[in-house]
């Protein structure tokens, strides 16, 4: 169960994170990249970051890009929330947002029991 405080941290994440990767992050490698849910950690040290990349772009290219900008999502982080500590940011491909349409096809096949064709 997640404490009153844990949403608040983990919506104001999502929401900067948002922002900042969509609009002030420029590098060529970042495509139509939104983040999708974040997830922290009992002890808020570490906050899970799951994107969504578009389908015309590259996964690991999109996701070692924000790797590389990590020190720099933390640091603007820290300048915009009023937190004590900034959880280290672990990120991730959304595979929801990846299956896009197909996912509501795909998890009838799972209800019926059906084998993949």
């Amino acid at each position: 169960m997640t404490d009153h405080r844990s949403e608040r941290i983990t919506e104001a994440i999502r929401e900067e994170l948002t922002e900042i990767i969509g609009y002030e992050l420029h590098d060529p490698r970042i495509g139509f990249a939104t983040v999708t849910d974040v997830q922290i950690s009992p002890d808020k040290k570490h906050a899970f970051i799951r994107v969504g990349i578009g389908p015309a772009d590259d996964k690991e290219k999109t996701l070692a890009a924000l790797e590389h900008a990590r020190n720099f999502l933390r640091h603007e982080l820290s300048v915009r929330l009023d937190v004590y500590r900034i959880p280290e940011l672990h990120f991730e491909a959304d595979i929801a947002a990846q299956l896009g349409p197909r996912f509501e096809q795909l998890l009838k096949r799972v209800k019926k029991g059906r084998p993949r064709e």
